[in-house]
């Protein structure tokens, strides 16, 4: 057998982690078509098929799962041993919404590491008002957050990024009692929304926990102390949404913004990665 193309095994990396054939392409900066033409070479050369195609879904074949482990390790090689050229140490600051990222930052931080090994990454997660103001004094390269209120068409739309109350299988409400609730502080967008719903609703409500960050806030829910208010896709393992069977209101969904006025090639790459990585997650 030939030797494997490198951009075909990284386009199957990019598709299986996005779901997505026009994802992938935007991410790679490329046309489906030539997405589609590389994915079918590479099966061709390795003889099995790779992805399943539904016209609403792409997904995994068994022999593609078998195969994306050893994908992803091959791309981070090559990646890693491009990088051992850089010799200049590059340091990006990031800030992220402490809303929308959870139990899944390490596997964001080995994505860029392997992206780009010698890479210093500052990361700073806070609520979006705080990780704006700081990327406005120019203290952050880049800033990934929920839309800011009064700054439409400013930052680049990455995904829309959808809440639900989040608790245990197993939890129950007793009559009489107000709504135990998980928060991130009364600073919160996210919190502001839900407890104003749960007014109009009429439900009462009562704060048990609060907590800075999705993982924080998504243990007190994991634990039982609390219905949580979180992102969906931050939602801790052994947790569900619990708004149907509480009968609680809907919860409004937030556009991810990415902020940065980076240029040189080297940074937008690692950006790149990054807000790849992302959209995967969200997609998944």
């Amino acid at each position: 057998m030939k030797a494997l193309d490198l951009d075909a095994v990284k386009a199957f990396v990019f598709i299986a982690d996005l779901q997505s054939f026009t994802r992938a392409a935007e991410a790679l900066d490329t046309t489906q078509s030539a997405i589609s033409l590389k994915l079918r070479r590479l099966e061709d050369q390795l003889g099995r098929r790779l992805l399943e195609r539904t016209p609403r879904q792409v997904r995994l074949s068994a022999e593609g799962a078998a195969f994306l482990d050893a994908a992803r390790s091959l791309v981070g090689a090559h990646e890693r041993a491009i990088g051992s050229f850089q010799i200049e140490r590059r340091r990006l600051t990031i800030g992220i919404s402490q809303q929308i990222v959870g139990s899944e930052l390490p596997a964001l931080l080995r994505r860029m590491n392997e992206h780009d090994p010698s890479l210093l990454i500052e990361m700073r997660v806070a609520g979006s008002r705080e990780v704006m103001q700081a990327y406005e004094e120019r203290m952050l390269d880049a800033a990934l957050v929920l839309q800011p209120e009064n700054r439409r068409h400013q930052g680049e739309t990455l995904f829309t990024e959808s809440f639900a109350w989040i608790g245990i299988p197993n939890w129950e409400s007793h009559p009489g009692q107000a709504l135990p609730l998980a928060t991130q502080g009364e600073s919160c967008s996210i919190r502001a929304a839900a407890v104003r719903a749960l007014d109009q609703a009429g439900i009462a409500w009562t704060e048990v926990f609060i907590g800075k960050g999705a993982a924080v806030v998504g243990a007190a829910a994991a634990a039982g102390l609390a219905i949580a208010v979180l992102a969906r896709r931050t939602a801790p393992s052994g947790t569900i949404d619990m708004g149907a069977k509480l009968s609680l209101p809907s919860l409004p969904r937030q556009e991810a913004v990415l902020y940065t006025a980076l240029n040189d090639r080297r940074s937008r790459d690692a950006i790149r990665t990054l807000v790849t990585a992302f959209k995967g997650l969200s997609a998944a």
